[in-house]
């Protein structure tokens, strides 16, 4: 009894007050917040209940607690602990940014001072920002809200050229993402930190006004690379094409954009590429990694689920269920091709390693008729995530099957994720420091190269991966995390917890650096490893916030009811 009643209390005091409890909840409340709604479900206002005390039990029934319910809530504290060691980690991320890199777009911690990337739009700062406000980080929020107020658009009119992927998925879906959390389709401020929620969508809008030329400038529906941002205008890449993965990969932000601004120009730019795309000849619905603005054609037989080619695949099923999942509707073409190309990695692209059967996706570098080459990208590692929203739709796979919503495909593409996923954790549990390389190979009966392994000799699977030493780097990167937390949500598997702590223990004892910041490595097989001196954004974006909701309570941005842009911010899908 003593125990459930400072088990409690711990917990009403540590939980965070973020917008995440009641506004990212949707329309499940959480059981310490009361709140009022409006007839969609979303929170206009909320406040804290006193903490309930447990009931007393006779002086007969004292001590006779049940060792199952003891066990809950011994697992529930120390998830409740764990949640709050990666918010602490996240500060100490912006803490680093603060102080040596405010308003550049990523810091180099050991150099302690900062460095733009992307453009000079202050990527950290946006990317940061809706994390901060899901984990209830106020100062970060009102800090970096109150940046993107005074500095934000005047840089977006001044700066140089930026890429339109990059600054899409980390910028504008971080500014509308923010929007939303912060209550701005209610008209209200639910932070009280930081500027009006309107702010973030202005921005949003001067953006992409300026990024919207990469699509009106091209001849055909493709769009160019490039934007310079003060002369608007838009350019293709030194080689003429386009990234395959780059120009799917904008539709999830265009399409809220022009939901929540009124202006339909954004959505229907962005939904011509798709659009043009299902028309194209493709490989059991695999597509090369390049196209060609020009042409409008796919350029090359490159096939492969890592850069350049990833976040087409993720974008297909993810863009479906933002429309609302509706299979008789304007976006059914979406679903299929999603299930076609589900079906093509199945057939063309997965094996197993020997000698242990480790199953991963390989590549086809010179098309089917090619050799096939058994490297996986770690950014390959978002597919076991995306297999399993696409097969249950966001909702858990026990009531998914209790309402017979289940095919028999979407089963064999859930097996797959969570063989992936187990890859995916042993390209980790593999290296000396536990921290996953950025490029594997596979062992197979075509191919094997020695003294290449990740050096962890107790790792069962030493033999069946091998790291080359161009590809043994580290970069904090989000997407295996990011299929943990998706799977965890679905499955209900604590092993995927678990997985995930044993990573952020790596992250914290390899990467973290004292004076502020985290550092990626260059070669995650020896000890000490070797710092690159390097933060990228998506270690607060994408990372630390996948950690985060990955430990926490299942009800906090619903998979039926959010869907995840590719630098993790989340985006009301419709209806919801």
């Amino acid at each position: 009894m003593i125990f459930g009643l400072a088990y409690l209390m711990f917990t009403h005091k540590s939980a965070p007050h973020s917008v995440s409890q009641g506004q990212a909840e949707g329309i499940k409340v959480n059981t310490e917040v009361e709140g009022i709604s409006d007839s969609s479900g979303r929170f206009k206002r909320f406040w804290r209940k006193p903490p309930r005390l447990p009931p007393q039990l006779p002086p007969d029934e004292k001590g006779s607690i049940d060792n199952h319910e003891l066990q809950k809530l011994n697992t529930g504290s120390k998830w409740v602990d764990r949640q709050q060691r990666v918010k602490k980690a996240f500060i100490h991320a912006w803490s680093g940014y603060k102080m040596y890199a405010m308003g550049y777009d990523e810091l180099m911690p050991l150099s302690q001072r900062g460095v733009d990337g992307l453009g000079g739009l202050g990527a950290t700062v946006v990317d940061a920002l809706d994390t901060a406000l899901i984990m209830g980080a106020e100062e970060v929020v009102s800090e970096a809200g109150l940046w993107i107020e005074a500095h934000l658009s005047d840089r977006i009119s001044k700066k140089g050229q930026v890429n339109l992927f990059e600054t899409t998925i980390r910028v504008l879906g971080g500014l509308l993402s923010a929007y939303h959390l912060s209550g701005g389709e209610q008209g209200t401020n639910l932070t009280h930190k930081g500027p009006k929620p309107t702010v973030y969508l202005e921005t949003a809008r001067n953006l992409a006004d300026r990024l919207l030329l990469a699509f009106t400038s091209s001849p055909t529906s493709i769009p160019f690379s490039d934007v310079v941002l003060h002369d608007s205008s838009a350019h293709r890449a030194p080689d003429g094409l386009s990234s395959t993965a780059e120009v799917s990969t904008v539709q999830l932000e265009f399409n809220y954009l022009s939901t929540v601004s009124g202006d339909p120009r954004y959505s229907i730019e962005a939904m011509k590429v798709l659009e043009h795309i299902k028309d194209l000849p493709k490989v059991e619905g695999l597509v090369p990694i390049y196209i060609s603005p020009d042409s409008g054609e796919f350029s090359g037989e490159n096939i492969r689920l890592g850069s350049r080619g990833d976040s087409y695949y993720e974008y297909l099923i993810k863009v479906w269920l933002q429309q609302g999942r509706n299979r008789d509707g304007n976006f059914t073409y979406l679903y299929d091709m999603y299930e076609e190309a589900m079906r093509g990695v199945r057939h063309l692209l997965v094996q197993k390693s020997i000698p242990n059967g480790l199953v991963f996706v390989g590549e086809l570098p010179y098309g089917p008729k090619g050799s096939f080459s058994p490297k996986m990208d770690h950014l390959v590692c978002f597919l076991p995530g995306t297999l399993a929203l696409g097969a249950t739709k966001g909702l858990t796979k026990e009531k998914a099957m209790k309402k017979n919503l289940l095919k028999f495909e979407d089963l064999e593409n859930l097996k797959l994720a969570e063989d992936l996923a187990k890859t995916c954790f042993e390209m980790y549990s593999v290296t000396s420091t536990g921290l996953a390389p950025e490029i594997a190979y596979f062992h197979t009966e075509e191919y094997s190269e020695h003294g290449l392994d990740g050096g962890n000799k107790n790792s069962k699977f030493v033999n069946d991966i091998i790291i080359k030493h161009a590809d043994r780097h580290n970069l904090l990167r989000p997407e295996t995390v990011e299929s943990l937390f998706i799977l965890y949500r679905i499955t209900e598997d604590p092993k995927y917890q678990e997985w995930g702590w044993q990573i952020f223990e790596a992250f914290e004892k390899y990467t973290k650096v004292d004076s502020g910041g985290y550092s990626s490595l260059e070669d995650v097989t020896v000890l000490p490893p070797h710092r690159r001196d390097k933060m990228e954004t998506f270690f607060l974006g994408e990372t630390l916030k996948y950690f985060y909701l990955l430990f926490g309570d299942r009800s906090i941005i619903p998979l039926d009811k959010y869907v995840f842009n590719t630098e993790a911010h989340p985006l009301p899908i419709k209806g919801s």
